[in-house]
């Protein structure tokens, strides 16, 4: 009897040895848990990621706004610029226009004021004084009135004595202001009607420079040799010499 086991106790030994040697099976109620807990992962990472999805995408739309609203706004400053750069266009046209005009209406109350009745600097006043106030108005560079009150002079005093500087320097008013062509024949009539005036050198010296900047060479050579022919000790024959050099050097 001891060596040997009941055999009501058989089944339960059997049981016992297989519970040990065999893995229980998984929990049917774990596994389901664990399931529904990947379900609740999934959706929630897709909810998270569809949520950052449209956080992106409100973040693109509000940055694309934005751009527009900067466009928008540089092109109202583009055009703000263009305006206002064409307004001061047009500003700066009229008021240089008045300028103008002003400037022209002054000088011409000033050469009225300046020459005075008859058109003399000094009314009433000698030949010296109104010589010596025209002088003072080509000194001044003021061209216009100074011809102007030459040309008076000569046209009140013919027979004084500063006739011939009077002719001569209303010559110069012109080869100042470069009216070349009236300036030669100014020039002209101081040789052709005072021949024996200081001051024909200097018109024949002025009437090659004229002839010069007109491009009549022939002419312009003629006169400057002939103030070296005539008038060799002269400051004039000296310049001549040098405008003579220099047209050589040019081939003209």
């Amino acid at each position: 009897m001891r060596g040997k086991t009941p055999a009501v106790l058989l089944p339960v030994l059997l049981l016992g040895g297989c519970s040990v040697l065999t893995p229980p099976a998984e929990d049917p109620v774990i596994v389901a848990q664990l399931a529904a807990l990947d379900q609740r992962l999934e959706a929630l990472e897709r909810v998270v990621q569809n949520q950052s999805l449209a956080t992106m995408t409100q973040e693109v739309r509000a940055l694309e706004r934005r751009v527009d609203e900067l466009r928008g706004t540089d092109e109202a400053i583009q055009y703000s610029a263009e305006t206002t750069a064409e307004r001061q266009r047009s500003l700066y046209a009229d008021l240089d226009a008045r300028i103008m005009a002003l400037e022209s209406g002054l000088r011409a109350a000033s050469a009225n004021a300046q020459l005075g009745e008859g058109g003399l600097p000094v009314p009433g006043g000698s030949d010296r004084d109104n010589y010596q106030a025209a002088l003072e108005l080509l000194k001044e560079q003021k061209y216009a009135d100074a011809g102007a009150a030459f040309e008076n002079f000569l046209e009140s005093f013919p027979d004084s004595d500063l006739a011939h500087n009077a002719q001569y320097w209303l010559a110069e008013t012109h080869y100042a202001s470069k009216e070349f062509e009236t300036a030669v024949k100014a020039f002209q009539l101081v040789v052709e009607r005072y021949p024996d005036s200081s001051k024909v050198p200097d018109a024949l010296l002025k009437l090659g420079f004229c002839n010069y900047e007109l491009k009549q060479f022939d002419d312009a050579r003629v006169s400057l040799v002939r103030v070296q022919s005539e008038y060799p000790e002269t400051t004039a024959a000296r310049l001549a010499g040098q405008r003579l050099e220099r047209m050589q050097s040019e081939g003209v």
